[in-house]
């Protein structure tokens, strides 16, 4: 004999519709925030496309130079060591799209450090895509990308138009970068 009575069909449609109303809600609020999200993203990489940066060598990279193609972007720091792990891995995957020529993923490295403090490590470990520099700011740029912590090492990729095809915090590894290149 069961503990509990039956539940009567009154108080099982009850149920039903609560629980149908709570899940309607729930899409609701997900379609809302969803959107919310897409509208800020779309003006966090307005800003984005509108940034000159500063070169470790000197000089000034205008982002929108790199604007209609594919782009896999790269925040990093000399003081990260999962930043400086990847790094290779990263610059292998830079030659050899550059090999690929004009359907190629470019690559884009930011640096959230000092200049003396890159360049030093650049002479030790060259990099055969674009670095530029975002000093502490750069922290502040990762979050209106998506990066709601601000760790770093932090990637996006982003498609020709601009928009944002795939983010990650953390290293990256070979696998998700072959993934990634079906997404441009």
């Amino acid at each position: 004999m069961s503990a509990h009575p039956p539940m009567s069909v009154a108080r099982r449609r009850w149920l039903a519709g609560g629980v149908a109303l709570t899940a309607a809600a729930g899409g609701v609020w997900l379609a809302w925030e969803q959107t919310r999200s897409t509208t800020s993203n779309d003006a966090a990489l307005e800003a984005f496309w509108q940034l000159q940066l500063q070169q470790p060598e000197g000089g000034v990279l205008p982002l929108a130079s790199l604007h209609g193609q594919p782009l896999l972007v790269n925040f990093w720091a000399t003081w990260c060591p999962p930043c400086v792990r990847e790094l290779p891995l990263i610059n292998q995957f830079a030659q050899a799209q550059a090999a690929r020529g004009t359907h190629a993923v470019r690559v884009l490295g930011i640096a959230v450090d000092q200049a003396a403090a890159v360049n030093k490590w650049l002479a030790r470990q060259p990099l055969s895509f674009p670095v530029a520099l975002a000093g502490a700011g750069g922290v502040t740029l990762t979050r209106s990308l998506g990066n709601i912590n601000g760790g770093l090492p932090f990637t996006i990729l982003l498609d020709g138009k601009g928009h944002v095809q795939a983010r990650k915090i953390g290293e990256l590894s070979e696998k998700e970068l072959q993934q990634w290149i079906t997404f441009s």
